[in-house]
């Protein structure tokens, strides 16, 4: 027989039910991001409006309650996660975990701010797809750089830093869906169902926050990327650190 021991330490107890709990959140939250992107986009342009009112409010409404709480799920027992992992540098380097942890929120606050004051204009350049690309794509390289160089004390491992990065797109990803998806996508759904209903005309502004659930969900999708290699990198692939 094969004997099997689980360990009966609190702690140890403790992070594997966060990481687990942010397995569940995350393959929940971009199992439907991928589904979004790669299916329901191009299947949506193919119905007609009739059908599009039946179908969208229903299949949107539920797919997105599923949506934008794993994206919290997934986003809090990973923060929960690195803060561990986070105390446990600190107290190691002799120093606390202030820095980290604040650097953290106010760097990727800061860029997902930046992020969507770029998309709300809605107009000329930065309604293009390739404009906001380069500029998301300044913006990640820059918060990630500020990062790296605040928290360079020589005491930060590996993991500190590839999850302080990779975890800050996932903030970045959650700010999106509840900021911009969800907000855009109820008003949406709300006018889609009224106008199948009722034959209520949907609202010329639709066409401005489709545009923008669009955009979002796409920077989303492509960020999801780098956030799952900085994941795996964080104890497999050590790049950061000394």
């Amino acid at each position: 027989m094969i004997e099997i021991n689980f360990p009966s330490d609190f702690n140890t107890n403790l992070l594997m039910l966060f990481r687990w709990l942010h397995f569940v959140g995350g393959i929940t939250w971009l199992g439907l991001l991928y589904f979004f992107n790669l299916v329901n986009v191009p299947f949506m342009k193919e119905l007609d409006a009739a059908t599009k009112g039946k179908v969208l409010p229903s299949l949107m409404s539920r797919a997105l309650w599923w949506f934008r709480w794993a994206s919290v799920l997934t986003v809090l027992m990973g923060l929960a996660y690195w803060g561990k992992i986070v105390a446990v540098d600190a107290r190691n380097g002799g120093f606390t975990s202030a820095v980290p942890m604040a650097s953290f929120f106010v760097i990727w606050t800061v860029a997902w701010a930046l992020m969507y004051s770029c998309l709300i204009p809605g107009e000329g350049a930065l309604d293009k797809a390739p404009v906001l690309t380069v500029i998301y794509i300044v913006i990640v390289l820059a918060a990630a750089a500020l990062f790296l160089r605040l928290n360079d004390h020589g005491w930060e491992s590996n993991e500190l830093l590839a999850i302080g990065i990779g975890g800050g797109m996932g903030w970045v990803m959650m700010l999106n869906v509840w900021g911009v998806i969800w907000r855009a996508q109820k008003k949406i759904i709300r006018w889609t169902a009224d106008n199948a209903a009722n034959g209520t005309p949907i609202p010329e502004n639709a066409k401005y926050l489709s545009r923008q659930v669009f955009l979002t969900s796409r920077a989303n999708f492509w960020m999801s990327f780098p956030l799952l290699f900085l994941m795996g990198a964080a104890s497999h692939y050590p790049m950061f650190g000394k």
